[in-house]
């Protein structure tokens, strides 16, 4: 049997609208797994300013694309810093589907600034959703796993910012850090019953929460484009790249959520092209 299979289980993805939670949906599906997949679907005022966050059209061919593997999806618009919201949502994926074995906690916003100059907008709305979110989704899934007592996985997306300090995203990765934290905690705690934690730390992704006007302006505030910005993104890197590809992640998504992954737990994994180590 492939150890990658996914099949027969039933995965939990937030933010699974597009980027890289839509890549995990699709990619899980793919190993054979049914999807409930949410998404906020709607734009937070301090991040628009840099890029739009995704609609509800994008979480549609997310479904879409699913569906095309022959797998089920069930998706819901939901934001993560609201739990009975998210609960609602999960409750409804499970009803359909039966189950959830994999929970993937993905949702995430990325804004800029000094952190003494970061306004208290931007900083609770950060750590409402790169923090709080995870925890609401672990809390609303764990219940589940422990009532089927037949083990699970949990995956946090934490940052290279989840390991190291970064200039200009203070709040960004005081959030990342404190998923680690929380993994670390909950590996402890569910270890007992077969229920693994891990947190995913990639370096720059190509999706839209790094190629937009605001990340590039960190790099080239005078012309903030693409083109003038991956001499710098390049830097922030040990291998020659600017950044990773959704597929990259998903890599490890898939091996830490299949029977590949059957032992790890507790583990902060890098997909980071060298930028841990710089």
């Amino acid at each position: 049997m492939n150890a990658l299979s996914m099949e027969g289980k039933v995965a939990f993805v937030t933010g699974a609208a597009r980027g890289q939670g839509r890549n995990h949906a699709v990619r899980l599906a793919e190993a054979g797994a049914d999807i409930i997949a949410v998404d906020i679907c709607e734009d937070i005022a301090t991040v628009t300013p840099n890029y739009p966050l995704a609609t509800e059209q994008d979480l549609a061919e997310t479904a879409n694309l699913v569906e095309k593997t022959g797998r089920r999806i069930v998706t819901a618009k939901a934001d993560v810093r609201d739990l009975d919201q998210l609960q609602q949502a999960f409750d409804q994926g499970v009803a359909e589907l039966g189950r959830v074995d994999t929970v993937v906690a993905n949702a995430g916003i990325a804004t800029f600034g000094r952190a003494w100059e970061l306004s208290p907008e931007q900083w609770h709305d950060m750590i409402d959703v790169n923090l709080t979110g995870v925890w609401h989704t672990a809390k609303v899934a764990i219940p589940r796993l422990l009532e089927q007592d037949q083990g699970g996985c949990l995956l946090f997306t934490s940052s290279i910012g989840g390991l190291k300090g970064i200039q200009g995203v203070g709040h960004y990765v005081a959030a990342k850090h404190g998923i680690v934290g929380l993994m670390r905690t909950l590996a402890n705690e569910l270890a007992p019953h077969s229920i693994r934690v891990n947190t995913i730390h990639p370096t720059n992704v190509d999706t839209t929460m790094i190629k937009n006007p605001g990340t590039f302006a960190m790099f080239s505030p005078e012309d903030p484009s693409e083109e003038k910005a991956v001499a710098g993104f390049t830097t922030l890197n040990g291998l020659p790249v600017p950044w990773v590809e959704c597929d990259d992640i998903t890599n490890a998504v898939l091996y830490l959520a299949s029977d590949a992954g059957r032992f790890v737990t507790g583990t902060t994994h890098t997909v980071d092209a060298g930028a841990f180590v710089k």
